[in-house]
C-alpha cells in the first residue's frame, strides 16, 4: 500500500510543507515586499539543499546532470519560481494566504492537460472525479456568498486575484517541465538546479526593478528573517524536493490536486496562530476536498 503510493503520499506531504511557507512568507512578504522574500528565501534554500547533496550524494553542485537536464530544470525553475512565486508571493501580499490558494486549486486541471499533451499521462474516471470533488471543497472553503443575492463571488481585489492566477499557472507549467526534463534524476539536485536558475532569474528582475535596497533593509529586518528562513525550510527545499520526487512516482495532474488541498490545511493554523474564526462551511468543505483526495489513492 505504501509503495504503490508513495507518490501520492509524498504530495500530500507536500502540501504540509507549503501549507507552513505559504503562511510564513504572507507575514514576511507584508513586512519586508515580496520580491526581497522571494530572493532571501532562494539562497536559504539553496545553502540547505548544497549541504544535504554534499552530505548525500557526495557533490556540492549537480554536476552529473546532463546538458538537457540543466535545461529543461532550468527552464522549469525560471517559469515556477521566478514568473509562478513572483505573481504568487504578491498575492499573498495583496489578497492573503488562503484566497492565493484558492486560485491555485486551478493548477490541477492545467497540469493534467499539459502532462497529457507532453507526456501522453491518463487519469482515470475515478482519479478525475476525485480531482473535481477536491477542487469543490477548497472553493466552497474560501469562497463567499453574498447575502443579497446569494451570489458565490470574491469579495477580494481583482489585482491580487490575477496575480494568483499567474502564479497558478507558472506552478502548473513548472511542474510539467520539471517532469520532463528531471526523467529518474535526484529529486533534490533536480531542485538545486531549478534555484539556481531562479535566484539568476530574480536577481535580474530585482536589478531592472532597482529593489536590491530594499533586499539590505530585508536582511536586517529579524523577525521577517526568522519567517523567511522557516518558510525557506518548508517551502523551496523539503516542500518543492517533495513535489518532484512526487511526479517521479505519480501522474502530474493527481500530484497536483492532492497539493492542492493546502488552503484545507491552512484552517487549523489559522485557528490556532492566527486566531481566526472559522465558520461551520469550512469545516464541510475541509471534509469535502478529503473525500476527493482519498478518491486518488484508490
Amino acid at each position: 500500500m505504501f509503495q504503490s503510493h508513495i507518490g501520492q503520499i509524498a504530495a500530500l506531504a507536500t502540501a504540509l510543507c507549503w501549507t507552513i511557507s505559504a503562511v510564513a512568507f504572507e507575514s514576511a512578504g507584508k513586512k519586508v515586499g515580496s520580491i526581497s522574500v522571494n530572493l532571501i528565501r532562494l539562497f536559504i534554500a539553496l545553502a540547505l539543499i548544497s549541504v544535504f547533496n554534499l552530505l548525500t550524494r557526495g557533490m556540492l553542485l549537480p554536476s552529473d546532470a546532463s546538458g538537457t537536464t540543466w535545461l529543461w530544470l532550468s527552464f522549469s525553475g525560471l517559469i515556477g519560481f521566478v514568473i509562478g512565486d513572483l505573481f504568487l508571493f504578491q498575492a499573498f501580499v495583496q489578497v492573503g494566504a488562503r484566497i492565493s490558494m484558492l486560485i491555485m486549486s486551478s493548477v490541477p486541471p492545467i497540469t493534467a492537460i499539459m502532462g497529457f499533451i507532453l507526456m501522453g499521462e491518463k487519469i482515470t474516471l475515478l482519479g478525475a472525479i476525485g480531482m473535481v470533488i477536491t477542487v469543490g471543497g477548497i472553493a466552497l472553503v474560501i469562497l463567499t456568498k453574498n447575502p443579497g443575492d446569494k451570489l458565490v463571488k470574491l469579495t477580494h481585489p481583482v489585482k491580487g486575484l490575477i496575480y494568483a492566477f499567474i502564479g497558478a499557472l507558472g506552478q502548473a507549467f513548472g511542474l510539467v517541465f520539471s517532469k520532463y526534463g528531471m526523467g529518474s534524476y535526484n529529486p533534490i539536485a533536480a531542485t538545486q538546479i531549478r534555484i539556481i536558475a531562479a535566484i539568476i532569474g530574480f536577481s535580474i528582475v530585482i536589478t531592472i526593478s532597482k529593489n536590491w535596497g530594499n533586499l539590505y533593509t530585508a536582511l536586517k529586518d529579524h523577525r521577517a528573517m526568522k519567517h523567511i528562513t522557516i518558510g525557506s525550510l518548508f517551502g523551496p527545499f523539503i516542500g518543492v524536493s517533495l513535489s518532484l520526487f512526487a511526479v517521479q512516482h505519480a501522474p502530474t495532474g493527481i500530484v497536483s490536486t492532492i497539493m492542492s488541498i493546502t488552503p484545507i490545511l491552512i484552517i487549523p493554523m489559522s485557528i490556532i496562530i492566527l486566531k481566526e474564526k472559522v465558520f461551520p462551511r469550512e469545516i464541510f468543505g475541509a471534509v469535502i476536498s478529503l473525500i476527493g483526495v482519498s478518491l486518488l489513492f484508490i
